[in-house]
C-alpha cells in the first residue's frame, strides 16, 4: 500500500469517529499513534544494541503489548486503557523523577497529545492499518516516514493551518551544503517545525561519523527548539528515525519566552539554520523578553534579534529565510539590519523567485546568510531564475536541489574567492545600503525592466493596430477579387 494511500485508509475510518472534529485532529491522532509505533520498533533495536537496555514504559504501555495483536483490546476496553491508563503513563514521564532520557522523550512528545476517538473499534482498525502495512525497522519503510511527513504536512496547510509553511527539502539541502556543519559544531533550529533543517545536517554529517564517539558528538550538538505539539511531535519522530536515539535536545517550547539577557557565553551557537515563522504575531508580553530597541510583536523580528545574540563571536554563522518584507521594512527591522551590517558579515542574499513555497504561500522569500564578527563592507545578491520554461513552482513542479548549482559554481567556496556579477549576481556596497536607510530590497540591475504604460495609451495603439490590419485584409480582399476576374 502506498503511503498516500495508508493515510487516506485511516483518515476514512477517523471520519466515522464522531470524537474526531476536522483534518488537524486526524492528523494529530495518526502522528501520535504513529510516534509510539515507531519507538516500539526502536525499542526492539535498542534492546539488542545496547547493553542493559531497559524501557522507560510499564511492559504493558508499550505498543507490541496493546497493540500489535490484530485481535487485541478493542472497544470500549481499549478506549478506556487509551485515555485512564496509557495517556496518564506516558503525560508523567516529562515531569516524573528518576525518569531516564528515552523517557523523558516520550514524555515531551506526549505532554500535550491528546486521544480524540471515541470509537474503539475505529481506533482498532486504525491501528491494525499502521501495524499492518508500516514496519520501521526496515529500512525501506523508515525512508518512507519522509514521505508520511510530508503527506501530513500537506494535509495540515489544508487544513488551514496559517503561517505553518514547510520549507523544501531543495532550500534545506542548499542552506545546509553551503554552510558545511562539521562534526563537533552547534548547531540550532530555534523555530524547527518538524525537524526538515536538523535532520538534514545529520545526513551531512554522517559522512564524518566514524566511531561510537562520535555518535555520542553529533547527538549532543543539534539543538531545535518548537512551540506546537504536532510538530514537535514529528520533529522527534523524524530525528529518531535519522539515527538520533535520544533527541532531548528538541524541546518543546517557544525560544522566545526566555528573555534574551538570560542567554550566556554557554547558549552561544557556531550555526543557527532556520526558517522563523513570519507574518504572525506573537501573544502579549513577549516582546518584553527584549531590549526596548527589538521590541516588537513581529515573530519574525524577534526571531532575527534572537539569532543574531546566540551566534558565537567570530566564529559564527547562519542562513535564515525571510520574506521580502523584511529587506524593505522600517522600524525594527531597520535597526536589525543597520545592526547585521555593523556586527556581521552579511555576505549573500539568494533572493528566491514567487512560488518556491507554493502552495503554502505565494509570499517572495530570500535566504540571507551571514557571519559574526566583522562588519559587512558588501552585500553581494543572487537571483535565482526558474528553469527554461516555468513561470512559477508547484506541487507537481517543485524546486530541485539541482538548480542550486547555478549558486554553488558561482560561490567560491567557504572562503567565496572569484566572485563575478553575472545577469544573476550582483554586489552593493555597506556605505550605499546605508544611505537608503538600510533598505535591503536592491533589485538585479541586470534584469530587462518591464514598462507598465498607461491603460488609455495601450488602448489607442490596439485601436490603431486593430485598423491597419482591418485595412490590410480589406486591400487583399480586394486584390484577391480582381486577380480572380483576370483569371476567368
Amino acid at each position: 500500500m502506498s503511503i498516500g494511500t495508508l493515510i487516506k485508509t485511516i483518515q476514512d475510518i477517523m471520519r466515522k469517529d464522531v470524537g474526531v472534529d476536522g483534518d488537524a485532529q486526524r492528523i494529530s491522532q495518526i502522528v501520535w499513534l504513529l510516534f509510539l509505533k515507531i519507538y516500539d520498533d526502536k525499542e526492539q533495536e535498542w534492546q539488542l544494541t545496547i547493553p542493559g537496555y531497559k524501557s522507560p514504559l510499564q511492559g504493558r504501555f508499550r505498543w507490541s503489548n496493546w497493540a500489535k495483536d490484530a485481535e487485541g483490546i478493542t472497544g470500549e476496553e481499549l478506549i478506556d486503557f487509551v485515555n485512564n491508563e496509557l495517556f496518564p503513563s506516558l503525560k508523567k514521564l516529562a515531569t516524573a523523577a528518576g525518569v531516564t532520557p528515552h523517557g523523558k522523550v516520550v514524555g515531551s512528545v506526549f505532554e500535550d497529545a491528546y486521544n480524540y476517538m471515541k470509537s474503539g473499534t475505529l481506533l482498532r482498525q486504525v491501528i491494525n492499518a499502521i501495524e499492518s502495512d508500516v514496519d520501521f525497522n526496515s529500512s525501506t519503510d523508515r525512508h518512507l516516514f519522509n514521505d508520511i511527513y510530508e503527506k501530513i504536512l500537506a494535509d495540515l496547510q489544508s487544513a488551514g493551518n496559517a503561517g505553518e509553511y514547510y520549507t523544501p527539502r531543495a532550500v534545506t539541502q542548499f542552506m545546509v551544503d553551503i554552510l558545511d556543519p562539521q562534526l563537533g559544531e552547534s548547531v540550532l533550529d530555534p523555530a524547527c517545525g518538524t525537524g526538515g533543517f536538523l535532520t538534514c545536517t545529520i545526513e551531512h554529517l554522517k559522512a564524518q561519523v566514524k566511531t561510537a564517539a562520535d555518535r555520542i558528538t553529533l547527538q549532543d550538538s543539534i539543538h531545535g527548539v518548537e512551540k506546537k505539539p504536532l510538530p514537535h511531535m514529528l520533529a522527534m519522530t523524524n530525528l529518531m528515525l535519522h539515527g538520533i536515539d535520544v533527541p532531548s535536545n528538541v524541546r518543546h517550547d517557544n525560544t522566545l519566552s526566555r528573555p534574551l539577557k538570560d542567554y550566556g557565553p554557554k547558549d552561544r551557537i557556531d550555526i543557527i539554520l532556520t526558517n522563523p515563522p513570519f507574518g504572525g504575531m506573537e501573544e502579549d508580553g513577549i516582546e518584553n523578553n527584549f531590549p526596548r530597541k527589538y521590541q516588537t510583536r513581529e515573530t519574525a523580528d524577534l526571531f532575527m534579534a534572537l539569532i543574531m545574540h546566540l551566534l558565537k563571536h567570530d566564529t559564527g554563522r547562519a542562513a535564515v529565510v525571510l520574506p521580502d518584507g523584511f529587506l524593505f521594512g522600517e522600524g525594527t527591522k531597520t535597526t536589525l539590519k543597520r545592526e547585521l551590517l555593523e556586527a556581521f558579515n552579511l555576505h549573500t542574499i539568494v533572493r528566491l523567485p514567487k512560488g518556491v513555497f507554493a502552495p503554502y504561500t505565494s509570499i517572495a522569500t530570500n535566504v540571507l546568510f551571514f557571519e559574526k564578527g566583522e562588519p559587512t563592507k558588501d552585500v553581494w545578491f543572487f537571483e535565482h531564475p526558474y528553469p527554461d520554461g516555468y513561470k512559477s513552482y508547484s506541487r507537481s513542479k517543485p524546486l530541485d536541489i539541482k538548480e542550486f548549482d547555478l549558486e554553488k559554481a558561482w560561490w567560491g567556496g567557504r572562503a567565496r574567492k572569484g566572485r563575478k556579477t553575472t545577469e544573476n549576481a550582483w554586489k552593493v556596497c555597506a556605505a550605499d545600503i546605508a544611505a537608503r536607510n538600510y533598505n535591503l530590497d536592491c533589485k538585479n540591475p541586470h534584469a530587462v525592466e518591464v514598462r507598465h504604460r498607461d491603460p488609455a495609451e495601450l488602448m489607442a495603439e490596439y485601436q490603431e493596430i486593430s485598423r491597419q490590419l482591418s485595412e490590410a485584409q480589406t486591400a487583399l480582399k480586394i486584390e484577391l477579387m480582381q486577380a480572380l476576374r483576370g483569371a476567368a
